[in-house]
C-alpha cells in the first residue's frame, strides 16, 4: 500500500504543480503585476509550506536539529537539483531583478544565519568541537527580515500595477485563477506528505538510518514542490516563477521557517550543521554567478548542478 500512497503523491505533485502555475500566472496579467513578484511571494510561500509544516512542527516538539538540517538540506537542493533539472527542460533566462537584489539578498541572509549560529567561534569552527545554538533573538531577527521582504515585494507590486505595461488577455476569470492557486496549493503539500512519508516509510524498512533520512529524504521531499512547480513553469515558458520560485523559497525557508522555529525554541545543533551552512553559501554563489554571466542558465551548467549535488549527497552519506 505504501507504494500506492507513493505514486499518488507523485500523481498530486504534479497536477497540483500544473494548475498552480495556470492560477499564478493569470493572477499576474489580471492585476498587472510582473510574474517574477508572483514567483517570489505566493507561488515561494505556497511550495515552502512542506518544510514549514516539517521545520515548525519538529520545533515544537523539541527536534530542533531537524528543523534546521531540513531547511538547509532543502534550499541545497532547491539551488542544485531544481535549478539544474529546470535548466536540462529549457534553458532559464534570469530575472535582472533577480540578480540585483533577490539572489544577492538570499546569499546576504545565509551568511547572517552562519554568523548567528557560530556566534563567531572561529576556534570551534575549526576544531570540529561544540555545539551552537540558533537562539530566540536571531530568531526574531530572521523575522524582522522577513517583514522587510515581504514589504519590498508588495511596495515592488503596487508600483508595478501604476506603470504602463503591456499585458496579454489572462483567459481566466479572477475567481477561476484564484481557486487553481488554491487547489493546486492543496494537492502540492498533499502529494508532498504522502511521497516524504512513503519514502520515509520505504526507506526505514530497507534498514537506513533515521539521520540519513532527515537529511536526505526529508529535505528532498519537501522540495519536491519547489521541483515540480520550477520544472512545470520551465516547460510552459514561464522562466520568472521557475527561478523566483527558487530564489523566493530559500529566502522564506530561511527568514519564515527558521525564524519562527527558533523564535519558538532555541534551535541547538552541532559543527556539521555549520558545515552544511557553508556549503549553502558557496553553492549559493555558484548559482548566482552561473545565472549571472550571460544572465541565462544553461543545459550544461544544469548538468553540473546535478553533478555537484552527487558529491554533496556522498559527503552526507560518508560523513
Amino acid at each position: 500500500m505504501v507504494y500506492v500512497f507513493l505514486i499518488l503523491g507523485f500523481f498530486m505533485l504534479i497536477k497540483g504543480a500544473d494548475v498552480f502555475v495556470d492560477g499564478s500566472s493569470s493572477v499576474a496579467k489580471l492585476f498587472k503585476i510582473p510574474t517574477i513578484i508572483i514567483g517570489l511571494t505566493v507561488v515561494a510561500f505556497g511550495t515552502s509550506m512542506p518544510e514549514a509544516s516539517v521545520s515548525i512542527t519538529a520545533s515544537l516538539k523539541g527536534q530542533n536539529s531537524l528543523a534546521v538540517s531540513n531547511v538547509l538540506g532543502s534550499n541545497i537542493f532547491n539551488l542544485l537539483i531544481v535549478l539544474g533539472c529546470s535548466a536540462l527542460l529549457r534553458p532559464l533566462k534570469a530575472n535582472a531583478q533577480v540578480l540585483k537584489k533577490e539572489f544577492p539578498f538570499s546569499i546576504v541572509i545565509t551568511a547572517l544565519l552562519l554568523i548567528l549560529c557560530s556566534g563567531l567561534k572561529i576556534g570551534a569552527v575549526l576544531s570540529g568541537e561544540g555545539e551552537f545554538t540558533l537562539g530566540r533573538a536571531g530568531g526574531i531577527i530572521l523575522l524582522i527580515l522577513f517583514v522587510y521582504f515581504v514589504t519590498a515585494q508588495v511596495r515592488g507590486a503596487l508600483k508595478a500595477r501604476h506603470e504602463d505595461q503591456e499585458e496579454e488577455a489572462a483567459g481566466m476569470s479572477l475567481f477561476r485563477s484564484l481557486f487553481y492557486i488554491v487547489v493546486g496549493i492543496a494537492a502540492i503539500i498533499v502529494g508532498g506528505d504522502l511521497v516524504v512519508e512513503s519514502a520515509t516509510d520505504i526507506a526505514v524498512r530497507f534498514g537506513l538510518s533515521e539521520t540519513f533520512i532527515g537529511l536526505t529524504i526529508v529535505a528532498m521531499g519537501t522540495s519536491l514542490p519547489e521541483l515540480v512547480t520550477s520544472m512545470v513553469a520551465s516547460r510552459k515558458g514561464e522562466n520568472d516563477l521557475a527561478v523566483g520560485n527558487v530564489v523566493g523559497s530559500n529566502i522564506f525557508n530561511i527568514l519564515l521557517i527558521l525564524g519562527a522555529s527558533s523564535a519558538i525554541s532555541p534551535i541547538t545543533f552541532d559543527i556539521n550543521v555549520i558545515y552544511d551552512m557553508g556549503i549553502l553559501i558557496v553553492v549559493s554563489i555558484l548559482a548566482y554567478l552561473c545565472t549571472k554571466s550571460r544572465g541565462i542558465l544553461s543545459k550544461k551548467e544544469g548538468v553540473l548542478f546535478l553533478m555537484v549535488y552527487l558529491v554533496y549527497f556522498g559527503y552526507i552519506y560518508v560523513r
